[in-house]
């Protein structure tokens, strides 16, 4: 990865928060890389062949998390190819053993500036990822079932990491019931301040 160490901001929210949204217009505005840990997954586990595709299958249906060191290996190799060194890595660490894996493999090999977190209220969310889903968003889990399953995962893994950073004084949380134009005003100052 060079001299420099690359930049990195988390993008941390509930299924349907936004996150995807706010990070393509954060890629256009301020020219970091989106690494989607959600995507990378899915990407790896539609690769032929792929040693891990099985697993990541069962557990995107699940509702549950990858084990860490196959996201964190995934993450990596895409900060690795890139010309750039500065990344928004949206839906990661979404758990107390995704954090402590990534504190272990990549934890001084980045300098973390903050965590970005879209709160938004739970209907909203579900709403947003049936309207996805209904849309042909291509996505397994964007249906009732596995949002039940997404939330609670959030609720109880995802929202302590938040907690924990946020006691670092690392969290920019961001009001995302609003529209994306409104919600990314808010942003865009988050980003202008660092």
């Amino acid at each position: 990865m060079g001299e420099e160490k690359p930049t990195v901001v988390f993008v941390l929210g509930a299924p349907g928060a936004g996150k995807g949204t706010q990070c393509e217009k954060i890629v256009n505005e301020f020219g970091f890389v989106h690494l989607s840990a959600g995507d990378l997954l899915r990407e790896e586990r539609n690769t032929p062949g792929s040693e891990y595709g099985e697993l990541i299958e069962n557990h995107i249906r699940n509702g549950t998390i990858v084990p860490v060191e196959i996201t964190c290996s995934l993450l990596q190799n895409a900060m690795n190819k890139s010309e750039t060194k500065k990344f928004l890595i949206d839906g990661f660490p979404r758990n107390e053993n995704n954090l402590e894996g990534w504190n272990r493999v990549m934890g001084n090999k980045v300098n973390l500036k903050f965590v970005l977190f879209f709160d938004c209220p739970e209907e909203v969310c579900v709403d947003r990822c049936l309207k996805r889903g209904a849309a042909g968003s291509g996505r397994s889990d964007d249906n009732e079932d596995s949002l039940k399953k997404r939330f609670n995962t959030y609720i109880n893994d995802t929202m302590p990491i938040i907690e924990h950073y946020n006691k670092e004084h690392l969290v920019r949380k961001v009001d995302a019931n609003h529209s994306e134009d409104e919600i990314f005003d808010i942003v865009k100052k988050l980003f202008q301040e660092e």
